[in-house]
Parts: structure tokens; C-alpha cells; sequence
């Protein structure tokens, strides 16, 4: 590296890792990422128009391709050759690796929901896990900024469950699809509001992407730029400062200290050769993940740090929260031989239904203590190799039986807040090692009642929307049968959590680790907290916010 003289370290390149060198290279710092994963270009590899048809297994999921065969993660998902992870007696936890540039950006949903007053400060309204070391007034200014570079759709609500923006930074979202009209309307009797989703994908041009045309799934990665991932934003963006160099197929494996306790480097196996590769370091950033960063933090043990490195708290690895996911769906009869028309969108929910019972649990009136979100899935989307068994028949009679029930379909996703316990957290597993020779991550996990009573609410919820729309549901799942798994959300977050005291918390309010004033962390790990929302805009805007302080910090010398 004798030709590029950096000044950080960055591990990752997803949502964290590429705004964080985003940020510094345009301050004019030198930096350079290692990803664990290949190089991947979605300009080229994006199969934007392909149909099912062409697929193998007409594009359904496999085992190596957990979302279907055109989802943009080429080499990674819940189980990776050569990588395992263990679980603990009792448990089930799916852990999701990305392997490639951009990491999980190229395949998120896009929903880009800003935390409210009332996620960053849940400790001190219910008693319940931590609060954040901020307050919403703190970060807003950086969710301006934030949605003002990736481009996010949508409108202000006037919701206490979703932020305002500034005039002018939110795009237009797309109009409502008749399905979702309906729902609104049927929760609406219910008091209950519906709103546009917040989407990173641009229904206007900006920079040099184009605005979507609605082709085909995001999960596919979006050859035009339309759909927010790094690979066709912040990355080309950082690498044309001519500040970044980026070392892939570089899996990371312990961070390195000197005799003072300082970081002073990294060590990476290079998955091409498979031999250890340990560069000099100033500063390091991980955002591998928050559970990919706390592993290599437990695995970086040494005279100075024997409990892994940045864990005097013994937090690391602890606090690990997923989303609650359930789901539910039902055909509707006001929707069947409706007009066959183009109800594509930009494919995910329009119209979505946001927390609404933040007073409800002030007066102590729900069972939990933190809220939900409904998704919807509607429309005339692209038919599958799955039809209703109830259709019989063949031929013509078939055809029309099929074209009448097309549409009809609504599906309710619950995505939830959980609440941290002692009962979920990872460590290292010292009896097995990935390919590389890495010791891997053993996961604890169990829901609590606070899960099981949001989801028991809000599948009532789902059945009494379905009342009014005309449906009789005979019958619903327990909570219990209808929770995800831990991990299966993908929202896993708060290994490595911030706080306002190195007692409890892993790092500061700017993801700088107490133990090692050169070291930080800037993924979903820091988080104090996992709000009902995807957490890839508040990673972000996290890591923009960081990286500018971590830039001035440089400046001055202090670090």
C-alpha cells in the first residue's frame, strides 16, 4: 500500500461503511475499505427485465439464494459455504451476510423511515432497554442531509410516528394502487391512519441516476440508480475524489493494538490466497455489520483487552435486537374480475399504515411497550409458479377462473420494535473456525411477552382491517406460530450499543469506543434501540454525522 498513504481504515461497504468513507474522502481524507465480499458492478449485473420464466425453478428460492434467483446478493444469505455460525441450546437465529460490494444496499427494501422523538428515548417513557445519548433535534438536521444525497420519496404526514422534512428534500412518492385505498379506508373506520411509504428510490432524476420506471423487483439491484444502494452512489461518488482505494475479497479478522492499548492495525485474510495480511492503521471504522463487527471485536483479544477488544463494558456481542416480522393475507371479494390493468409501482407498498398507539401505551392501555408498522403487498404484480389450489379444471375455464382471482390478493407484514433482553446475545464459539480460520459467532436468542403481546395486537388488528374490507377470518395463528425467527427480518442490531457511560455501552454518541479513542463503530451495531423501521437511512445518517466529527477530530490532532 506504499502508493496510498490513508488516513482510515474502513471495514464495509453497505450503508455505514460507504457514507463514512463518503464522508471523509470529500473532507479530503484518505481512505481505504476492505470488503469481505467480490467486487460487484450493478450497472452490468443487474438483470432488470428478465422474467421468472427464464429463471431456474422459475426464479423461486433456494438454499443458496434465500430470496428468489434474481436477488442482487451473489455470494452471501442466511447460510454462507465455509462461514457457519452455532447456536445455543434452545435456539434459532438466522444470521444474514451479504459477501459483496455494497453489502445488503444492493437488495434492502428501500424504506427509509425517519426515528421519531419517541424511539430515541424509550428507556426513559417505559423503563424498558436504553436510551439513546441523543435527541431527535440532535440528529435531524443530519436526516436532511442524509435524505437530501439519497434520494428519498414520500411526504410530510403531520404523523407523531413519522418526522417532517424539510420543504423540498422528499421526492413524490407514487400514487396509491386501489388495494391500498381500500385498506385505508377500512383501517380509517378502525381510527387508524394510512401514509405514503418513504422509499430511497427516485421518482426524479438526480445526479447521474435515473428516476425509476417501475421495471422489476429492487431486491434485483437497479441498473439505473433509481433504487438506493452504494454501488451506484456512494461509492462511485467517494472514488471520484480519488481519496478511496477499496481491497475486496479482504474478510477481516482482528483489529490490532500496541502496548498502550492503541489500535495501530488491522488483520485481513485475503480469500484469494488465504493467507493473513495485517496492514498499519491510524484510525479503524468497522461496519462489517453489527454482528460481523462485534465478532471481529471478540476475536481481537490481547494482553491489554483479554475479554476482546472495546469490551471493558462486557457489552459487546450483547443487546442484539432483530425487527418482529408476522404475516398475514387474504383475498378480498370487492377485488375480484376487477379490470386488469398496470398496477406495477415501483414494487413495494405505496401506501403503508404507521404506529398510531404512542398515546395508547402512554396511558398504559397496550400489554407492550413499543410499537409496529403494517406493510402491504397488493396489486397486479408478475404471477409466479404459485397459484390458489382451489383453481381446477384446465383450459379456458381455468384462464378465467385465474384472470378473476388475479389482483384480489392482500398481504398484511407486521414489522415491530423489540425490546432488548438478557436472553439474545452472540459471543465467539471457540471450538469452530470458518475457512479462514476465524473463530465464529454463537447465538442466544428468545422473544420476551413484550414480541408476543405486539404481535397477538397486531394480528387482531390485521383481522378487524380484513372485517371491514369483507372478509371473515375463520381463523388466526398464535403469536407464537406467527413470529419470525431472530434474524429473519435482517434488522439485527445493537452488539456493540452507544451510551453516555463506558459502564454500559460500548461507545460514545459518535460511535468513538471508549477503550480506544482511534477505533469506532459505525453500523446498526451502536444503535440503543431497534424502532419498528428499517434502520439502513438511520445508519446512514449515523455515519454521516460521525464521519464529519470524526474528520474534525483528525483536524485538530485529537485523535
Amino acid at each position: 500500500m506504499s502508493d496510498f498513504d490513508y488516513d482510515v481504515v474502513v471495514v464495509g461497504s453497505g450503508a455505514g461503511g460507504a457514507m463514512a468513507a463518503y464522508t471523509l474522502t470529500k473532507e479530503g481524507k484518505k481512505v481505504l475499505m476492505l470488503e469481505a465480499g467480490r467486487d460487484y458492478d450493478p450497472v452490468k449485473e443487474t438483470p432488470m427485465f428478465n422474467t421468472p420464466a427464464q429463471a431456474p425453478l422459475v426464479g423461486a428460492p433456494t438454499p443458496d439464494k434465500d430470496f428468489g434467483y434474481y436477488d442482487a446478493t451473489v455470494d452471501g444469505g442466511w447460510t454462507v459455504p465455509g462461514e457457519p455460525y452455532t447456536a445455543g441450546e434452545g435456539t434459532e437465529f438466522k444470521w444474514w451476510r451479504a459477501r459483496m460490494l455494497g453489502g445488503r444496499t444492493n437488495h434492502w427494501g428501500r424504506y427509509a423511515l425517519r426515528f421519531s422523538e419517541h424511539d430515541f428515548k424509550g428507556y426513559s417513557r417505559d423503563g424498558l432497554g436504553a436510551d439513546w445519548p441523543f435527541e431527535y433535534k440532535d440528529i435531524a438536521p443530519w436526516y436532511d442531509k442524509t435524505e437530501e444525497l439519497v434520494g428519498v420519496c414520500g411526504t410530510n404526514t403531520g404523523l407523531d410516528d413519522m418526522p417532517d422534512s424539510p420543504e423540498g428534500v422528499l421526492q413524490p412518492p407514487p400514487k396509491p394502487r386501489i388495494p391500498e385505498l381500500l385498506v385505508a379506508a377500512a383501517a380509517k373506520k378502525l381510527g387508524i391512519p394510512a401514509a405514503p411509504m418513504h422509499r430511497a428510490v427516485l421518482t426524479r432524476p438526480k445526479d447521474n441516476r435515473s428516476a425509476c420506471f417501475y421495471a422489476t423487483e429492487c431486491g434485483r439491484g437497479c441498473s439505473i440508480g433509481a433504487a438506493f444502494q452504494t454501488t451506484t452512489s456512494l461509492i462511485p461518488m467517494a472514488k471520484a475524489t480519488g481519496n478511496l482505494k477499496i481491497i475486496t475479497d479482504a474478510m477481516a479478522k482482528t483489529v490490532e493494538v500496541d502496548e498502550q492499548g492503541v489500535v495501530n492495525a488491522i488483520t485481513y485474510i485475503d480469500k484469494n490466497t488465504a493467507q493473513p495480511v495485517t496492514l498499519p492503521a491510524k484510525v479503524v471504522i468497522l461496519a462489517a455489520s453489527a454482528c460481523e463487527s462485534a465478532r471481529i471485536l471478540l476475536n481481537s483479544k490481547s494482553e491489554q483487552f483479554p475479554q476482546g477488544l472495546a469490551n471493558s463494558s462486557g457489552q459487546v456481542g450483547r443487546n442484539i435486537m432483530d425487527s418482529t416480522g408476522a404475516d398475514f393475507s387474504a383475498e378480498i371479494p370487492a377485488l375480484k374480475g376487477r379490470p386488469i390493468y398496470n398496477e406495477d409501482g415501483h414494487t413495494a407498498n405505496h401506501l403503508f399504515i404507521p404506529w398510531w398507539g404512542h398515546k395508547a401505551q402512554a396511558k398504559g392501555e397496550l400489554d407492550f411497550a413499543r410499537g409496529y408498522h403494517l406493510e402491504l403487498k397488493t396489486g397486479f404484480q408478475a404471477p409466479g409458479s404459485y397459484y390458489p389450489a382451489k383453481l381446477q379444471g384446465y383450459g379456458p375455464e381455468l384462464k378465467k377462473q385465474a384472470k378473476h382471482d388475479y389482483g384480489a390478493q392482500v398481504g398484511f407484514s407486521l414489522r415491530g420494535e423489540m425490546v432488548p433482553n438478557k436472553d439474545c446475545f452472540m459471543e465467539i464459539d471457540e471450538k469452530v473456525k470458518d475457512k479462514w480460520g476465524i473463530p465464529v459467532a454463537r447465538f442466544h436468542w428468545k422473544w420476551s411477552e413484550q414480541e408476543l403481546n405486539q404481535v397477538e395486537h397486531g394480528l387482531k388488528t390485521i383481522r378487524a382491517i380484513l372485517n371491514n374490507m369483507g372478509v371473515e377470518v375463520d381463523s388466526m395463528p398464535s403469536p407464537e406460530e406467527a413470529i419470525k425467527k431472530g434474524g429473519e427480518i435482517i434488522h439485527e442490531v445493537g452488539s456493540t450499543r452507544m451510551g453516555s457511560s463506558p459502564e454500559d455501552s460500548v461507545t460514545n454518541q459518535y460511535g468513538q469506543t471508549w477503550d480506544c479513542n482511534n477505533l469506532f463503530v459505525m453500523d446498526a451495531g451502536v444503535f440503543a434501540s431497534n424502532p419498528h423501521k428499517n434502520c439502513t437511512l438511520t445508519i446512514m445518517t449515523l455515519a454521516m454525522r460521525n464521519a464529519s466529527w470524526l474528520s474534525e477530530q483528525l483536524d485538530k490532532g485529537a485523535i
